[in-house]
C-alpha cells in the first residue's frame, strides 16, 4: 500500500533534483526550463487523465493520474511547497460539506 511516506520520499527526491544539472534527470531538466514548462506538463497530464477516463480503461486512468500527481508534485516543489501542505488543506476540509466549503471561499 502506498502511504504518506511515499509522497514524502518523492518530495525529497524532487527537492534534491532542484540543484542537479539539467542533463542529469528529467526533473532537473523541467526545473531548468522553468515554471511555464512545468505548468505545460501539468496541463498535458490533466488532459490525458480526462481522455483516459473517457476511454474507461482503468489501467490507463491509473497510469495517467500517476503522471498528473507526479508533475503536480514537481510543481509544488518548484514553488517551495510540500505534499504535506496539500494534505493539511484536505484535512482542514474533512467533515465539511463541499457545498459549505465552496460557499466559504466566496466570502
Amino acid at each position: 500500500m502506498i502511504t504518506h511516506g511515499t509522497l514524502s520520499q518523492v518530495a525529497e527526491i524532487l527537492e534534491a533534483r532542484k540543484s542537479a544539472a539539467p542533463d542529469s534527470s528529467y526533473v532537473a531538466k523541467l526545473y531548468h526550463k522553468g515554471l511555464d514548462q512545468i505548468l505545460k506538463k501539468v496541463g498535458e497530464e490533466a488532459t490525458e487523465v480526462v481522455m483516459a477516463a473517457k476511454d474507461g480503461e482503468k489501467d490507463k486512468i491509473v497510469y495517467e493520474v500517476a503522471d498528473l500527481w507526479f508533475h503536480t508534485l514537481v510543481l509544488l516543489a518548484q514553488q517551495g511547497l510540500h505534499p504535506d501542505d496539500v494534505l493539511k488543506e484536505l484535512e482542514r476540509r474533512f467533515g465539511t460539506s463541499g457545498l459549505v466549503e465552496k460557499a466559504n471561499r466566496t466570502k
